[in-house]
């Protein structure tokens, strides 16, 4: 049997969904200049989040899961470099700065406008209850 899913339920859900975005954006933007450990290796690969929809016929909060964005790595001739391989070739982790503060900014906005959606309900429910009261 499928449960009611309130709007603060919703939100709280959301808040947690975006918290997720925000995490991953951070380590994204931290990591895009770190390089492979080994000659040749992969350096790190941007993290993508996937939604699972929510359905309400479950308790568990919604699925987020974390997968691995598989665009090509750039490289670089850096001969020198010792994560760098036979030919010098240094590959580059495939996160672009400029899209990861979209992304970055574009969850926090989603955070802060279901934090204002809470606090609306509360408000709300707030005035319903001064309203019996009187």
């Amino acid at each position: 049997m499928a449960r009611e899913v309130s709007g603060g339920d919703l939100a709280a859900a959301a808040l947690r969904i975006h918290q997720g975005r925000i995490r991953l954006s951070v380590e994204n933007l931290a990591n895009a200049q770190s390089s492979a450990s080994t000659p040749g290796g992969e350096p790190y690969r941007r993290k993508i989040a996937v939604f699972e929809p929510i359905t309400g016929e479950t308790d568990e909060p919604p699925a987020v899961r974390v997968v691995r964005d598989r665009t090509a790595f750039p490289t670089i001739q850096s001969p020198g470099h010792p994560a760098a391989d036979a030919q010098g070739n240094l590959m580059l982790p495939n996160v672009r700065p400029a899209t990861e503060m979209g992304e970055l900014r574009s969850a926090m906005r989603a955070y802060e406008a279901n934090l204002r959606t809470i606090a609306t309900l509360d408000d709300v429910k707030g005035k319903t209850i001064d309203l019996l009261k009187s």
